[in-house]
C-alpha cells in the first residue's frame, strides 16, 4: 500500500493548525486544511505492513488499540496517493457512516497501532481522514441515498449521539422507517453539546443530520422518551426500540465544600456555551461564563482539555488544570508495548493555548482535592490540594498515598469536574424495567446488544459506559445489524 519507500521518503506531518494565541479569539475551527500534495505523501508513508493492526480495534491494557469500525485504512491510504479520491471515499464510508466526526474528535487509536509507529511517527491516519470526507461532501460526490424500497416496520432510536445516529442511517438503509429522539433541542447529543465549537463546529453535525432527514430519518427533538413521550406509546407504536442515550450520570467530587456556588460538572459548563454560542453568540448570558475568574479544572483528559480552551475564550484570569496522575514520558515505556495505545505525555490544542496566553503548561500533576472553601456567599473562593505519590506494591495493587508538608491553597471563584461518569441515567431504564450490570449499564452482549426486553436492544455508552465516538459508531451499526434480523429473520447490514 502507499509507495513501497514512502515511509522512508516522507515523514510524518500533521493537520496543521492555526496560531493559538490568535484563536482564541474565535470559536471557529482551531484546525486548517492540509494541502492535497502533502495528502498523498501521508498516504505514501504507509506501508505494505501485511497485517494492518491500524484496522482492527481491540481493547488492549485498559485503553483501545486499532479502529473499531474497522476501518479500510491501507486502502484508503493508497487511493490518496494515488489521487484516487472518490474511489478513496467509497471505501472509507463503507465501514465509517460519519469519518468527519472521527476525523475531527476521535483521538485516533488507529495511529497508536499503526506497524510504523513501531520506530517512526506513525502515518497521519486522522488528517488524511478528514481531508477524505471533506473533499467529498465540497465535490458533491456525498448525496442522501434513500432506500428504494421500504418495509413496513418502524424502529425508535432514543438518543442521537453517534451511535443512535448510526444505528438509525444503518437501519434506514435496510429500508425500515426510522425515527429518532432526542430529548436536547438540537440533533446530536455530546457531539453537539458535549464538545466545544473550536474542536467539532456545529455546522458539521447539522450537515450529517440534514443528510440523514433527506434520507428518511425522523428526527424528534425536545423529546425526552418517559416524560415527554410515554413509555407505553414507545412500545406500542414500534417494532423495535434501540437505546442510545449515552452514559451521562456525572461522577462527583464529594468532598468538603461541595455544595458551594461556583462548582459545576465540565459538562454542564460545555452544554450551555454551546446552547448560548448556537443560540445567541453569548449575548443571551445563559451559560457558565469563567470571564475574569481563577479557574480549576479537575480531570486530566479531553473534556478538561475542552473546558481549558473555552475558559480560555471567556477571557478567565488563571487557568490550572488538576491531574491526579504523573506526568506521562515522552516516549512508550516497555511496560506501554505497541500496539497498545501509547501513554505519553501530549500537549493538546487547549495546553497549547493555556501555554500562549498564560505563558505556561496549565497542568499540575499528582494532585489531589481535599476540600473547598467559600466566600461570605458561599461562593467557592479556594482549592485545597495536598500532592499524592503511587506505587506498586508486592501484590500488584497500586497505592497511592499522601505526601505530608505538600499543602497547598489555590484561588478558584470556578471550578468544574471533569472527572469523567458513573454510566447512564437511570430513569428511562427503570421505566422500561430493563436490567443492567453491575457497573448500572444497560445489559446487553456485546456483538448481540439484545436487553431483557423482547425487541429492545442497547449500544453504545449506555450499553458499555463512557467511551469513545468510534466504539460508539461501532455499537450503533452492530446493533442496527442485530435489530434487522429481529426484524426481518436474517440481515445484509454488516
Amino acid at each position: 500500500m502507499g509507495k513501497p519507500t514512502g515511509f522512508k521518503e516522507y515523514k510524518r506531518q500533521s493537520t496543521p493548525e492555526r496560531d493559538p494565541l490568535s484563536r482564541t479569539k474565535d470559536w471557529k475551527d482551531y484546525k486548517l486544511p492540509m494541502p492535497e500534495a502533502e495528502l498523498k505523501e501521508q498516504g505514501a508513508r504507509c506501508m505494505d505492513c501485511g497485517i494492518p493492526t491500524c484496522q482492527t480495534g481491540t481493547d488492549m491494557n485498559g485503553h483501545t488499540s486499532g479502529c473499531p469500525v474497522y476501518h479500510l485504512i491501507p486502502e484508503w491510504n493508497d487511493l490518496v496517493y494515488q489521487d484516487q479520491w472518490k474511489e478513496a471515499l467509497a471505501r472509507e464510508l463503507k465501514m465509517n457512516n460519519f469519518p468527519e466526526f472521527t476525523g475531527m474528535a476521535c483521538p485516533a487509536p488507529c495511529e497508536g497501532a499503526c506497524v510504523l509507529g513501531i520506530n517512526e511517527p506513525p502515518v497521519a491516519i486522522r488528517s488524511i481522514e478528514r481531508a477524505i470526507i471533506e473533499k467529498g461532501f465540497d465535490e458533491g460526490w456525498v448525496k442522501p441515498e434513500p432506500p428504494s424500497v421500504r418495509t413496513e416496520k418502524k424502529v425508535a432510536v432514543v438518543g442521537s449521539g453517534p451511535a443512535g445516529l448510526a444505528a438509525a442511517a444503518q437501519l434506514n438503509k435496510a429500508g425500515h422507517h426510522l425515527t429518532v429522539f432526542e430529548r436536547s433541542d438540537r440533533i446530536g447529543g455530546l457531539l453537539t453539546y458535549g464538545i466545544p465549537e473550536m474542536k467539532l463546529p456545529y455546522e458539521v453535525v447539522k450537515r450529517r443530520v440534514d443528510l440523514l432527514e433527506k434520507e428518511g430519518i425522523a428526527f424528534m427533538p425536545n423529546t425526552d422518551v418517559g416524560k415527554d413521550y410515554p413509555v407505553k406509546d414507545l412500545q406500542n407504536d414500534f417494532d423495535a426500540v434501540i437505546l442510545c442515550g449515552g452514559a451521562t450520570q456525572h461522577r462527583d467530587l464529594k468532598i468538603e465544600g461541595r455544595e458551594l456556588g461556583g462548582i459545576h460538572y465540565a459538562m454542564d459548563f460545555l452544554h450551555t456555551n454551546t446552547k448560548s454560542l448556537l443560540d445567541s453568540e453569548l449575548k443571551d448570558d445563559n451559560y457558565i461564563s469563567a470571564k475574569a475568574k481563577d479557574v480549576i479544572v479537575i480531570g486530566g483528559g479531553d473534556t478538561g482539555t475542552d473546558c481549558l480552551s473555552t475558559s480560555i475564550r471567556h477571557n478567565c484570569k488563571s487557568l490550572t488544570q488538576f491531574d491526579y496522575n504523573q506526568k506521562k514520558p515522552a516516549e512508550r515505556q516497555a511496560d506501554n508495548p505497541w500496539p497498545e495505545w501509547p501513554i505519553i505525555h501530549r500537549l493538546e490544542y487547549g495546553h497549547k493555548e493555556a501555554k500562549a496566553v498564560f505563558g505556561t503548561d496549565p497542568r499540575a500533576y499528582t494532585v489531589q482535592t481535599k476540600k473547598f472553601v467559600g466566600d461570605e456567599n458561599n461562593q467557592v473562593k479556594e482549592v485545597h490540594t495536598i500532592d499524592v505519590e503511587q506505587y506498586i506494591d508486592e501484590f500488584g495493587n497500586r497505592i497511592k498515598q499522601e505526601i505530608p508538608g505538600t499543602e497547598r491553597v489555590w484561588p478558584a471563584q470556578l471550578v468544574l469536574l471533569a472527572i469523567g461518569f458513573t454510566g447512564p441515567e437511570q430513569s428511562l431504564i427503570k421505566e422500561m424495567n430493563v436490567k443492567t450490570d453491575s457497573r448500572s449499564n444497560v445489559k446487553a452482549d456485546y456483538g448481540q446488544y439484545k436487553t431483557n426486553l423482547d425487541g429492545v436492544f442497547a449500544a453504545g455508552d449506555m450499553r458499555r459506559g463512557q467511551s469513545l465516538i468510534v466504539w460508539a459508531i461501532n455499537e450503533g451499526r452492530e446493533a442496527a445489524r442485530e435489530c434487522d434480523r429481529f426484524l426481518m429473520g436474517s440481515t445484509q447490514l454488516p
